[in-house]
């Protein structure tokens, strides 16, 4: 099939892409009538039915909740929740050491807590334990006296250690959104979306985060005890209220904004700006955060803050944090947190410029494979994004024990198109790994590092030409393209309004020009700021993030007010000023002539 043809006349930007109107075209499927409503021309767009505009238009958790008995094992497990709700039985919940394992945890906690009753947490050390449940630590559980147990964003793959606990008598639930393989590990029930034996209508679901998932168990466990007749006398939990943890863990695991996470981001936005959890209003605080958090902030500032309790401190402060009725404690905790979100920032870059070191070597190389020793496993999947995003390219990074003992201990990010998760299992399945899953987008990994050099020739083989395909299609795909005076704060409100944006819905990008240079210099590490003007004489300000070394950023340090520009990217308030100004955060630029 033809491509499309490119907008603006730009086929190579200074990015080396062609632009392209996003879906393609501007015809919008004939929806010509529409060029003034901005928002239906996006909504459109990235996908939705022209019948199925208003739904969209303002996401509710009404219109796209399912319900949960949809999914596999969904009432089981409902049913066993709610027996140990009535039976006050011990109850663990086991989490992951990210954003996502601790939300998951402090839900199903909050939500037990507001049931009358109440539960442990086990959060795995990163370092000594690594991903996912240990057999052991479940088998100790149990002799501790958990009467059940529930992991959240793990076990989906847990074979051994389910086979553990299932022997020594440990009852575990499993909620969980990685990817799974044909046999299922032995449990009192596995929720999980991506089990291969799902039904169409809940595996369309499978982009959930593990704390979507864990809602929906929350929804089903309530129902259950409503039929009961658990609430006569008593008052139902307020399940609304528990949406500011699932926005969260949503946006910090990257799970894909449409559909049912768009609703939860979106109402759960707004739920956290009420700040009645006491710890995310610690975490709020300690992020500097002046106003209601956005989605972008959940990313950028929260999240990160959560995650180095995992990658560099203890691993059990996120839900702790995320737990705590105590302000004072809330307080402390989120102060930690930030201190060690900035080591975690110092350890990151060391990693990263060895990483980076490698990627020359490697420039026929399908997916990167990069390797050290004595490189911190807590920043690895940082790096490896940021890696991905400069190269285009798949990437693992791979901690490898400095002393030269033990295998290594690796994480991936993949690009739009290539299924790594599903790579992993594959390699993890014919002796590749000693283990590893995940999902398309992200995967970690154990390795003999003896065999470092036989995955990476497999991936090639598998991954070559999915790899060539993907990044022979990664145009700059623009919503918009105007002249500098409709860069306004109207302009940029309007846009936001068919947000929230993250991954699979990604935010508007514009074009905006011709542009001259009127300044460009340096902040920052390697940040270019830029004021330029337009034709029209309106002028704004613009800054290319982490731009400096590229061909972009030197382009727009040493472009002059005699060549014009394109320039293409995201539209910002910015609200330093006395009054809030549009700005532009560039991602690509192009020569007007």
């Amino acid at each position: 099939m033809e491509s499309p043809p490119s907008i603006l006349g730009i086929d190579r930007s200074l990015q080396g892409r062609s632009w392209r109107w996003r879906g393609g075209n501007m015809d919008l499927a004939g929806h010509n009538s529409l060029d003034h409503d901005i928002v239906a021309q996006l909504l459109l767009s990235r996908g939705v039915p022209p019948d199925d505009l208003e739904r969209h238009r303002n996401p509710s958790l009404r219109s796209f909740l399912p319900d949960p008995a949809l999914f596999r094992d969904m009432e089981t497990a409902a049913e066993r929740l709610a027996d140990a709700v009535e039976r006050r039985e011990a109850v663990t919940v086991y989490g992951d050491y990210d954003v996502d394992g601790a939300t998951s945890a402090a839900l199903l906690i909050r939500l037990l807590r507001a049931l009358g009753h109440d539960a442990d947490h086990y959060i795995p050390d990163r370092l000594l334990e690594g991903y996912g449940p240990s057999g052991e630590a479940l088998v100790r559980l149990g002799e501790q006296g958990a009467k059940l147990v529930v992991t959240v964003d793990c076990g989906a793959m847990a074979h051994q250690a389910l086979t553990m606990a299932r022997d020594a008598g440990v009852e575990v639930i499993v909620v969980d959104h990685h990817k799974c393989a044909a046999q299922l590990p032995p449990a009192v029930a596995l929720v999980n979306p991506n089990r291969l034996d799902e039904a169409d209508e809940a595996a369309a679901h499978g982009h959930l985060a593990a704390v979507g998932v864990a809602f929906l168990l929350a929804v089903a466990t309530v129902r259950v005890l409503r039929g009961r007749g658990y609430f006569q006398g008593r008052r139902e939990p307020d399940l609304f209220a528990l949406l500011d943890l699932v926005a969260l863990g949503t946006v910090a695991d990257v799970a894909a904004l449409h559909g049912l996470n768009r609703a939860f981001v979106a109402q759960g936005l707004k739920v956290m700006a009420r700040r009645d959890g006491v710890g995310l209003s610690a975490l709020i605080d300690a992020s500097r955060l002046t106003r209601a958090p956005v989605c972008s902030d959940l990313g950028f500032a929260l999240g990160p803050r959560i995650n180095a309790g995992g990658r560099v401190g203890e691993s059990t402060l996120g839900v702790r944090l995320l737990t705590t009725d105590d302000p004072e404690e809330a307080r402390r905790i989120a102060t930690q947190l930030s201190a060690l979100n900035e080591e975690r920032r110092a350890i990151e870059a060391m990693v990263q410029e060895a990483a980076e070191a490698q990627v020359d070597a490697q420039h026929n190389r399908a997916v990167l494979v990069l390797a050290g020793r004595g490189w911190h496993p807590g920043v690895i999947g940082i790096v490896a994004g940021r890696i991905k995003e400069k190269t285009g390219k798949p990437t693992l990074v791979i901690a490898l024990d400095a002393d030269e003992a033990g295998n290594g201990k690796g994480s991936g990010r993949s690009i739009a198109g290539v299924d790594l998760g599903a790579a992993i299992i594959a390699a993890r399945e014919l002796g590749l790994l000693v283990a590893g899953g995940g999902h398309a987008m992200a995967a970690g990994l154990t390795v003999d590092p003896a065999r470092l050099d036989a995955l990476a020739q497999w991936l090639d083989e598998q991954l070559g030409t999915t790899v060539t395909a993907a990044m022979a299609n990664q145009s700059l795909l623009l919503d918009l393209a105007i002249a500098p005076g409709g860069l306004t704060p109207h302009l940029v409100e309007e846009l936001e309004s068919a947000g929230p944006y993250g991954m699979g819905w990604p935010g508007p990008r514009v074009a905006v020009g011709p542009v001259r240079m009127v300044k460009a210099d340096l902040v920052g590490t390697d940040h270019v700021r830029m004021i330029v003007r337009g034709d029209d004489g309106a002028s704004f300000k613009a800054i290319a993030f982490r731009a400096a070394s590229t061909e972009l950023g030197q382009v727009l340090l040493n472009a002059t007010h005699h060549r014009r520009l394109w320039l293409a990217g995201r539209a910002k308030i910015d609200d330093w000023a006395s009054r809030p100004q549009a700005e532009l955060h560039v991602d690509d630029a192009a020569f007007a002539d």
